[in-house]
């Protein structure tokens, strides 16, 4: 990566997502816990330019776009607006998440820009209320990497640090699934009348807690995105058989599935064998940040 300001983007995983209710202008509204990876996601550089630009590198740079387009490209040019500065940078975005996978890459990669880009440019970042028109997961991928339960359209984010110490084996199947096909899924499937009042959060101690937790609160569109393709409801099929399998399920929209293990010789464990399973898909074993200051 070029030399200058760099910022870590980390994966964001969904541990649950239920639909609580839907807007008149048809945004469902959502409850979700959502963590992040501690040391698997995208890097980025920025540095002082004529002018802006976004160079895209890495392993998973293909077909991640470069133009106005990006959702990167965008954060910066609001943050200029915002602070009444000129959008001068080079940008170096390092890609090892792959695209359109349910794990906040997009987001996640403008939280981070608009981190190290207020420090260049010396502003104040945008918040949650102001990175909202980028998309809803931009308010929780700014408080990123504390854990937090995220509600509304991705509006309303509650820190919850001091999760118990777990780790996930993620295993994307390669195929990218659109986020509102898999909307009007869930519509098709259960109109207006499955939604529900959040489960009450518990501040959970123990990571056994925490695993009944999101046993209940579950994610609402993992179904959805089983009947678009078969290849989720392999993946978890496969997780749940694995004795170390504390719980599994998918993140965000999809999809990428996660397993929960309880130390990381059980996960890297469950990796190697999903390697063997699931030839070609993309498998990462990480652990949880759990606290602030992770």
């Amino acid at each position: 990566m070029s030399r200058g300001i760099e910022a870590f983007a980390p994966a964001k995983i969904n541990l649950t997502l239920e639909i609580t209710g839907r807007r008149a202008d048809g945004y469902h509204l959502l409850h979700s816990l959502v963590v992040f990876a501690r040391d698997l996601g995208d890097g980025l550089s920025v540095s002082a330019a004529d002018d802006l630009s976004l160079h895209v590198t890495g392993p998973m740079a293909s077909g991640v776009p470069a133009g106005e387009d990006n959702l990167v490209l965008r954060a910066a040019r609001l943050l200029a607006a915002r602070r009444g500065v000129q959008p001068k940078a080079r940008i170096v975005l390092e890609k090892h998440l792959p695209n359109g996978a349910g794990l906040g890459g997009g987001s996640s990669d403008a939280a981070a820009a608009l981190r190290a880009l207020a420090r260049l440019w010396n502003v104040a970042s945008l918040s949650g209320d102001e990175a909202l028109a980028l998309g809803a997961d931009l308010p929780v991928c700014l408080q990123a990497p504390v854990p937090a339960l995220m509600s509304g359209i991705g509006e309303t984010v509650q820190p919850v640090p001091g999760l118990p110490e777990f780790w996930l084996v993620l295993v994307n199947p390669g195929v990218v699934l659109d986020t509102a096909r898999v909307f009007e899924v869930y519509a098709e499937l259960y109109g207006d009348e499955d939604y529900r009042e959040p489960r009450a959060w518990g501040d959970p101690l123990l990571l056994e807690d925490l695993q009944g937790w999101t046993s209940q609160a579950r994610n609402a569109l993992t179904k959805c995105a089983a009947e678009l393709t078969d290849r989720v409801g392999a993946v978890l099929k496969w997780t749940w058989s694995q004795a170390a399998t504390l719980d599994c399920d998918m993140s965000g929209s999809g999809s990428t599935c996660w397993g929960m293990y309880g130390n990381e010789s059980a996960a890297r464990d469950v990796a190697e064998a999903a390697k063997a399973m699931f030839p070609g898909h993309w498998i990462q074993v990480t652990a949880v940040a759990t606290v602030a200051t992770d």
